[in-house]
């Protein structure tokens, strides 16, 4: 279920909420990967907020296995995600538009428009998700990659302390 088409060349983008009924199985449990990071990043600008408000996000992953490669080809673990994620919630505004979800072999793909901002940085970018499964249907991989303008220095504060490959 794209978004849907109205009139010549236009294209109404549908929030994830919109669409998350309409699935079932993995490609369910990847928008609900979804819904959850967007709550949670809004509710990182509240008193408290901390690596361990990430636990509703952890349910839909194995924590143990998980692996993050990121648009720069970065590499995380879940501890190293969480930080992360962290450090970029309580300093971002983010929100997304759904644009499409296939299920593959085993994979999911979801195809996103993103937006957010950091500081007086704002992005608009599309996004391509790959995410892969345990047996018992936890995110055990995730692959991102984005088409955007390309980025301004301050958009990588957020990725202080994450060691790029070279």
């Amino acid at each position: 279920m794209p978004g849907e088409s109205r009139g010549v060349g236009v294209k109404v983008l549908l929030k994830v909420e919109d669409v998350i009924g309409a699935h079932t199985g993995r490609s369910r449990a990847v928008l609900q990967y979804c819904t959850v990071t967007r709550r949670l990043v809004d509710e990182a600008k509240k008193p408290g907020f901390s690596a361990d408000s990430w636990g509703p996000l952890a349910e839909l992953v194995a924590v143990d296995e998980f692996e993050r490669v990121g648009a720069f080809k970065e590499v995380m673990k879940w501890p190293d995600y969480v930080e992360f994620l962290t450090n970029w919630a309580t300093s971002s505004k983010w929100e997304c538009s759904f644009k499409h979800i296939t299920e593959s072999g085993g994979r999911v793909f979801l195809e996103l428009e993103e937006r957010s901002e950091v500081g007086d940085f704002s992005s608009v970018v599309n996004s391509l998700s790959v995410y892969d499964f345990t047996d018992d249907d936890r995110i055990r991989h995730i692959d991102l990659y984005l088409q955007m303008t390309p980025p301004q220095p301050e958009m990588f504060k957020s990725s202080e302390g994450v060691e790029l490959p070279q």
